[in-house]
C-alpha cells in the first residue's frame, strides 16, 4: 500500500466520505439522493434487502456503513426501532439532521464498523449493510465478527453488496479489468467527483479499497460463528453506482457476457446462533 499502514487508510476514505456526506443530495442534478422527494415519503430500500430482512416492524435493526443516513431512517418508516452506524462525523451529523426534517426516530453512532462499540452486543435482531460496503474494509473478518456481537441470538445479517466479478471493472466499453478478483490487499487510488452527481465538482482525493472474493466473505461469515442461510448472486440490478454498465429498455443495468449475464450484485444473509441455554433440555 506505497508505505501506508491501515490507519492511514482509514483516515484516507473517511475524509472522502466525510467531503461526500457534506456533497450529497444538496445540488439539484442529485437524482441519486434527491432528498426532497424523501423527505416527501420516497422509499430508498430495493426488493432485494427488503425480502431477506422480512418484516421488521417492531424491530430492532443496525444499519452498518448508514452514510447519511437516508436507507436507515426508510427501515424506521416500515417500524423498525433503527441504529445507523458510520465512521463519518460529517454523515453522523447530516443523519441527525435528516431524522429531524422527517420527524423519524433513530439513534446514529459514530464508530468505524471493524470496532463496534461493545454496548451494541446482543441488541438487534437484525445488521444490515447495503450497495458499496465491504470494498471499504480493510479487516473483513472484525467486520464480520462486529456483526455477529451485535446480533441476539437468532438474529440475522443482511449483506447485499456489488459483486466481486463487476468490481473487477474498470470500465466495460471498452471493456478494461484492472482490480483484482479478492486477496485483500490494500489498493491505492485518487478519486475525483461522485456517483451520486458526476459533475459535482469535487476534488481528487487518495483513497485506500480492499478486494474480496465471495468465497473470502463467506467464509468470514462462518469464521465469525454465523450460518450462512441464504447466498444469491443477482445478474441485474435497479442502479450502477459505477457508471460503468449499459442501461437496458427496461430500464434495468446488467453485465452482458457473450450471450449471457455476470452478476452485478450479491447478497448473503446469515444467522447468529440460538443461544444453547435457551435450547438445553
Amino acid at each position: 500500500m506505497n508505505g501506508k499502514s491501515p490507519d492511514d487508510g482509514l483516515a484516507a476514505n473517511r475524509a472522502l466520505w466525510d467531503a461526500r456526506a457534506v456533497a450529497h443530495g444538496t445540488t439539484p442534478d442529485d437524482a441519486f439522493y434527491d432528498v426532497d422527494s424523501f423527505l416527501a415519503g420516497r422509499q430508498t430500500l430495493h426488493g432485494i434487502e427488503r425480502e431477506l430482512a422480512g418484516e421488521v416492524a417492531g424491530r430492532d435493526v443496525l444499519h452498518l456503513q448508514c452514510h447519511f443516513g437516508m436507507d436507515t431512517l426508510s427501515w424506521a418508516r416500515l417500524g423498525a426501532r433503527v441504529t445507523g452506524v458510520d465512521f463519518s462525523p460529517a454523515a453522523i451529523a447530516r443523519a441527525r439532521e435528516l431524522a429531524g426534517r422527517a420527524a423519524l426516530v433513530a439513534d446514529f453512532i459514530e464508530a468505524d464498523t471493524q470496532n463496534l462499540p461493545s454496548r451494541l452486543a446482543d441488541g438487534f435482531d437484525l445488521v444490515i449493510a447495503t450497495y458499496g460496503v465491504l470494498c471499504w474494509i480493510g479487516d473483513l473478518d472484525a467486520w464480520m465478527r462486529g456483526a455477529a456481537m451485535a446480533l441476539r441470538p437468532g438474529g440475522r445479517l443482511v449483506l447485499v453488496d456489488l459483486h466481486p466479478a463487476f468490481q473487477t471493472l474498470a470500465s466495460y466499453e471498452p471493456f478494461v479489468a484492472d482490480w483484482p478478483y479478492g486477496g485483500g490487499e490494500p489498493r491505492c487510488e485518487a478519486v475525483t467527483g461522485t456517483y451520486a452527481d458526476p459533475d459535482l465538482p469535487m476534488a481528487a482525493q487518495e483513497v485506500v479499497q480492499y478486494p474480496h472474493s465471495v468465497g473470502e466473505i463467506v467464509t468470514a461469515a462462518a469464521g465469525a460463528g454465523l450460518i450462512v442461510d441464504r447466498l444469491a448472486e443477482h445478474t441485474e440490478a435497479a442502479f450502477d453506482a459505477r457508471r460503468i454498465l449499459p442501461q437496458g429498455p427496461d430500464g434495468i443495468y446488467r453485465f452482458p457476457f457473450g450471450d449471457s449475464y455476470l452478476p452485478v450484485l450479491y447478497s448473503l444473509r446469515a444467522v447468529s446462533p440460538p443461544d444453547p441455554r435457551r435450547t438445553a433440555r
